[in-house]
């Protein structure tokens, strides 16, 4: 089987991940959205078991792993994947104290899928309506990679505890044409659309059966942009806002 572009991309990529600036200072500024919107609207995302859907390297799982319970992240690079379980691998791993994560390689088109129900904490399986059932499902970076977001939408809202499971999703505003200087022109065969919209993401998200729906900015980011495009050589600074993207499953 060929591996899809995007995969591929990432995979080639994992190993470096961590060493792109614009990829920690966005992952950072997420995480304190994120992080600051859970504790004003929830009394206590201690108990909270979350799902991130695209989580690379493990950046924000990590970061939010000692205010949740459990967190199970997925992605569909394994290249990804295994730089991330190597963070959590004893005795020389750089998370591996952590143990309230579960890294998966996949690529989520159904909220029962058996990759997601085994218990980070626990060791053990999820079984009946509380097997694949989230308090919280997250992504950032992810939306704008994704051709079709509808039935990625339903899956999280499927995966979601009925009546209080919320998702928080995060990606850069697509404000117009400069969006597009948010990729170097060498990148652009993964992308499927340059950011996210918001009412666009509104109607989707109602769509797929979200109520107390907010899509509203959540940070700016600055990062370098190409000279020119395709030159491959990075030159000024340019601010992309970043929308947060929050629902309930009713």
């Amino acid at each position: 089987m060929t591996t899809p572009p995007r995969e591929t991309r990432f995979n080639d990529e994992a190993s470096s991940w961590d060493s792109n600036p614009s990829v920690l200072r966005a992952t950072s500024l997420a995480h304190e959205a994120l992080l600051s919107r859970l504790q004003s609207t929830s009394n206590d995302i201690s108990a909270y078991d979350v799902l991130e859907i695209g989580c690379g390297t493990g950046l924000l799982s990590l970061s939010l792993a000692p205010s949740v319970r459990s967190i199970t992240a997925v992605d569909a690079a394994q290249g990804m994947i295994d730089v991330f379980k190597s963070k959590l691998s004893p005795p020389n791993g750089s998370h591996s104290h952590i143990k309230n994560v579960l890294p998966v390689c996949a690529l989520l088109e159904d909220p029962d899928d058996e990759r997601i129900r085994l218990d980070p904490v626990t060791q053990t399986l999820k079984e009946g309506t509380e097997k694949t059932r989230f308090d919280l499902i997250t992504s950032h970076l992810v939306l704008h990679h994704i051709p079709d977001l509808t039935p990625v939408l339903k899956v999280m809202f499927s995966a979601l505890k009925p009546s209080t499971g919320r998702i928080m999703l995060t990606d850069y505003e697509n404000f117009g044409p400069e969006a597009r200087k948010f990729h170097q022109e060498s990148k652009m065969d993964e992308v499927e659309r340059h950011g996210i919209e918001r009412e666009e993401m509104r109607k989707l998200l109602e769509g797929a059966g979200f109520v107390d729906i907010k899509v509203d900015v959540a940070f700016e980011l600055e990062k370098p942009i190409e000279t020119f495009p395709g030159s491959g050589v990075m030159g000024d600074n340019m601010t992309f806002p970043f929308l947060v993207c929050e629902g309930r499953r009713p």
